[in-house]
């Protein structure tokens, strides 16, 4: 890692920017963990019971790393699709080894489409040229 940030130090914007991505992401693994290790904490006393701090520590590196592949696994196929950005599809995909997930997806992702606002196009109306060759 040493060698990969002295490659980069000589140009010194990269550098930066990638220092900066990296503080972002342990941000964000920090967050998450965090998050985890709460709604753990709060399960386990609402079902009466305690969760000893190993392994609520060990069920929030299992998300983390969960989360982690299911990023990498949606920008695979997102890749695949030739795309750049992400759908909605993507993320279903991921869930293909576990059917009852990939149909709360889809039903989650139905109910996000019916709150957009609709976007349909009006029809374009045919010319009196088209009419005329339908006529024929």
């Amino acid at each position: 890692m040493d060698a990969e940030m002295d490659l980069l130090a000589d140009d010194g914007g990269e550098a930066e920017r990638l220092e900066a991505a990296e503080a972002q992401a342990d941000l964000l693994r920090d967050r998450l963990r965090l998050a985890v290790i709460n709604i753990a904490t709060s399960e386990g006393k609402k079902a009466g019971m305690e969760v000893s701090d190993p392994v609520v520590a060990c069920i929030a590196d299992l998300a983390y790393k969960t989360v982690e592949q299911l990023a990498k696994d949606v920008e695979l196929f997102a890749q695949h699709a030739g795309r750049k950005s992400i759908k909605m599809e993507d993320v279903i995909l991921t869930a293909h080894r576990n059917e009852h997930l990939m149909g709360l997806l889809r039903t989650f992702s139905q109910q996000l489409k019916g709150k957009e606002p609709s976007s349909e196009r009006k029809r374009k109306k045919s010319s009196k040229k088209d009419d005329d060759v339908m006529q024929i």
